[in-house]
């Protein structure tokens, strides 16, 4: 199948690592930014929205159907925030735009950065995580394809990149002894780009993806990108 997905986050380092993954995929047929600002990207399948108000879509909902998948990328640090600054800025503002989604493209499949350690009874001690849990779970309930949560703990980045942390870009050149060590814990943003676009091309058995299953179909979609 051909993807036509809506990215949000281009412009922040998952967001902009799973756009350049994207583009130069040949499954991918456009792909629609939403974004504050310019992701200062051109390509060929690229089209981008500047939009300011990403908990009111109604200016815009017209040129949001037509999609079957949607790069969900944006995220906050909880780090200095409270529990109702950290709500709205992770479920309320994830749950607007997905729930405006799932009315105008019900065969959309919705692909979500949550994180490592995210708690999915949303009772445990940790704010982000509970926060985050109950993100996936209402998720989860809309009227979508499919959704799934992807999980990933330390990322490294794609040589190159503009929007990378600091401490990603020196971790990253130490990558292949955190994978020998704790594989449990770590992915490549490459491998989270292409387990997004196998999860809405060939789907998978979980909805919740650690980062071993994000290997996983990593490895599955460069598999089927190969000549037979």
């Amino acid at each position: 199948m051909k993807i036509r997905a809506i990215v949000f986050g281009g412009t922040g380092m998952v967001g902009e690592g799973v756009l350049d993954v994207a583009l130069r995929h040949p499954d991918v047929e456009s792909l629609l930014v939403i974004s504050r600002k310019p992701c200062n990207v051109k390509h060929e399948k690229l089209h981008e929205i500047l939009h300011m108000d990403f908990f009111d879509y109604s200016s815009i909902e017209g040129r949001l159907k037509g999609f079957n998948s949607c790069f969900f990328c944006l995220g906050v640090t909880s780090v200095g925030k409270k529990e109702e600054e950290y709500h709205r800025l992770t479920y309320d503002l994830t749950m607007s735009a997905a729930t405006v989604l799932a009315k105008l493209n019900p065969d959309m499949t919705f692909c979500y950065v949550s994180g490592t350690g995210t708690d999915s009874s949303e009772k445990g001690r940790v704010m982000w995580a509970r926060v985050k849990g109950k993100t996936e779970n209402h998720l989860m309930k809309l009227p979508f394809k499919a959704a799934y949560a992807f999980r990933p703990g330390f990322i490294k980045p794609i040589d190159g990149q503009k929007h990378a942390y600091g401490v990603s870009k020196v971790l990253g050149a130490a990558y292949p002894l955190l994978r020998a060590l704790f594989p449990k814990y770590v992915c490549t943003l490459e491998d989270l780009g292409l387990a997004m676009i196998g999860a809405v091309s060939e789907g998978y058995s979980r909805q919740i993806l650690e980062n071993l299953d994000i290997a996983e179909l990593a490895r599955l979609g460069r598999v089927h990108e190969r000549p037979s």
